[in-house]
């Protein structure tokens, strides 16, 4: 037989059998039966599946993902906070994270934090009397023990659960994260290689890859950054948010449209950057005096959201107040004008992304950021 006539007989037969396989899922279609509940109720059950049919395979937590993101009227981020400030902190082509970087790991710690409570996970415990007490001691309970999917928040979360029966604080969270505690009986709370995990979990999501570099006597692994663009869309949106000079805030320094929080998530990138020493390496495209302005911007920021309500900064004092007085005086009264616009209008758009005036969530982030304020290189 010739090779043409081998060829048609093959897409005749593929023809054939294309068209058995049509008339087959028409017949068991639930259009065709009218058994759209019976469909349902299968695919409720696990697995999947029409009647006679194969199994149609699918993860159940896919919809539970669903339901969430429709409840909080937004879809969860492709990273995290703690992933956004380890990957800005990443030497590029290296892979590795500066030596002299004492900060990072305990405001990593707090990124985790704050992550749940922006997840509705955590949030202060609802009590009249909290307000005697000061921010970064109020007690943290879990409004929601369901699984996010991100090994590290869930591991959190069971240790925060089994904790229960004995509320903390914020502040104690963070230093049983950290392993910052003397107690011997609270020192498996400790959360190791954090940083490891986030960047091989970055290697998951394509972000980053592993190689293996040579440091005179040993071999260490490194995470270069793999997928340029996604880092590059966070220093995008962190820079434009600092150098923003009207009230309104651009929307480019916020995340996708559709995600939980854009602003919230925007301030919170912004002031754990600057307490883990990693916002400098948004500025290599800045000009000296851009580079001034955009750190005294995140001071400003980070003292208008470490206290609560939102907002309520410039009539506190915080660690920072000393050098954002000073860096007011260098700017002159125009600087001073736009920058304190972009900070307020930045308030604004976070307070329209609050649950009430209330928000026990948005309460606990307050917490978090005075705490992360008050890391030594700040002061």
């Amino acid at each position: 037989m010739s090779s043409a006539g081998l060829s048609r007989r093959r897409v005749g037969n593929q023809s054939a059998s294309t068209s058995a396989l049509d008339d087959d899922w028409d017949s068991r279609s639930p259009s065709a039966n009218g058994s759209v509940s019976n469909v349902s109720t299968q695919l409720g059950n696990g697995g999947s599946a029409f009647e006679g049919g194969s199994k149609i395979a699918f993860d159940p937590r896919d919809l539970e993902r669903d339901n969430e993101e429709s409840r909080a009227g937004g879809k969860m981020p492709r990273l995290t906070i703690m992933e956004e400030v380890l990957l800005m902190g990443l030497k590029d082509k290296q892979g590795y994270l500066s030596f002299w970087n004492d900060n990072i790991s305990y405001a990593l710690r707090g990124c985790i934090l704050i992550e749940l409570a922006l997840r509705r996970r955590i949030a202060i415990v609802k009590d009249a009397n909290r307000r005697r007490i000061p921010l970064t001691e109020r007690l943290i309970e879990v409004i929601d023990d369901r699984q996010t999917g991100e090994t590290i928040l869930d591991e959190t979360l069971r240790m925060m659960k089994s904790q229960q029966a004995e509320k903390l604080g914020v502040n104690n969270w963070i230093d049983l994260l950290s392993g910052e505690t003397w107690n011997v009986m609270k020192i498996g709370f400790q959360l190791k290689q954090v940083r490891e995990r986030l960047a091989k979990g970055l290697v998951d999501k394509g972000v980053l890859r592993t190689e293996k570099r040579n440091f005179l006597l040993f071999d260490m692994a490194t995470h270069p950054v793999a997928d340029v663009r996604t880092k590059d869309s966070i220093v995008t949106r962190v820079v434009t948010l600092l150098t923003a000079t009207t009230s309104t805030v651009p929307p480019a320094a916020l995340d996708k449209d559709g995600t939980q929080c854009r602003a919230m998530r925007a301030v919170c990138l912004i002031c754990a950057a600057y307490a883990a020493s990693v916002l400098d390496n948004a500025f290599g495209r800045l000009t000296y005096e851009d580079r001034e302005a955009a750190f005294q911007r995140s001071d400003e920021i980070l003292g208008e959201f470490a206290c609560w309500p939102f907002g309520s900064g410039s009539t506190t004092s915080t660690p920072g107040s000393r050098r954002r007085e000073s860096s007011r005086i260098g700017m002159g009264s125009t600087g001073v004008v736009s920058g304190r616009d972009a900070v307020l209008g930045l308030v604004q758009e976070v307070k329209k992304e609050m649950n009430g005036e209330e928000d026990l969530g948005f309460e606990l982030v307050a917490g978090v950021l005075e705490v992360l304020s008050k890391l030594d290189s700040l002061l």
